[in-house]
């Protein structure tokens, strides 16, 4: 069974546009997910990008076309300007991994927090909020946050993040398969292409 570690932050408008694709080509293809969230500034550091404010205004002003373009193909609503971002998501990226280590699916979750930064104008820093999303995807909130406070949720974030850069992830989201790293929600079809052929993943030169 193919198995895809999925590393990702809890603000990142890729993250948003490709997270029901990843979900649902994982699925489709019986591929086990791993869902990583992790330090994105670790990631940065060694792949030279920079926060979004820091960036030229012509990389700025292109990003939003691209944002459009590819929320049109997914079929999702964005809005290119929330009232909420940046924003601190730290609780519910934490809150991801309190659910995965209790053996549960954190990917319904997910989306609603994705969708409350681009689509509803929420604060998912906020913790009632947070707590809402995982009262309607079917956990015990307060079970869930008391977990995602703990020491254990916050080093294998720390660990998480390592493992991106050891796979050298650029940025978020990355999908790595059998060691080999896919940049980018408009990647999936090549992961998925990668997992249908059963090829060797490609490597260095």
């Amino acid at each position: 069974m193919p198995v895809i570690d999925y590393y990702f932050v809890g603000i990142s408008p890729y993250v948003y546009l490709g997270h029901r694709a990843l979900v649902d080509m994982a699925e489709r293809r019986g591929a086990t997910v791993n869902y990583k969230p992790v330090r994105l500034k670790r990631l940065w550091a060694k792949s030279g990008s920079t926060p979004l404010a820091e960036r030229p205004p012509v990389r700025r002003r292109y990003r939003f076309l691209e944002l459009q373009r590819h929320a049109e193909a997914r079929g999702l609503p964005l809005n290119l300007q929330p009232k909420h971002f940046p924003v601190d998501a730290s609780l519910a990226e934490l809150s991801v991994i309190a659910i995965a280590e209790q053996g549960d699916d954190p990917a319904d979750f997910m989306e609603r927090v994705f969708s409350g930064v681009w689509a509803e104008d929420a604060d998912v820093s906020d913790r009632d909020t947070v707590a809402g999303y995982l009262t309607a995807t079917g956990f015990d909130a307060e079970a869930i946050l008391a977990q995602a406070g703990s020491d254990k949720a916050l080093a294998l974030r720390d660990r998480y993040s390592r493992e991106a850069v050891e796979a050298d992830a650029i940025g978020v989201p990355a999908y790595v398969l059998n060691g080999e790293v896919f940049w980018g929600q408009d990647r999936i079809d090549l992961l998925e292409s990668a997992i249908v052929t059963g090829r060797e993943p490609y490597g260095q030169p």
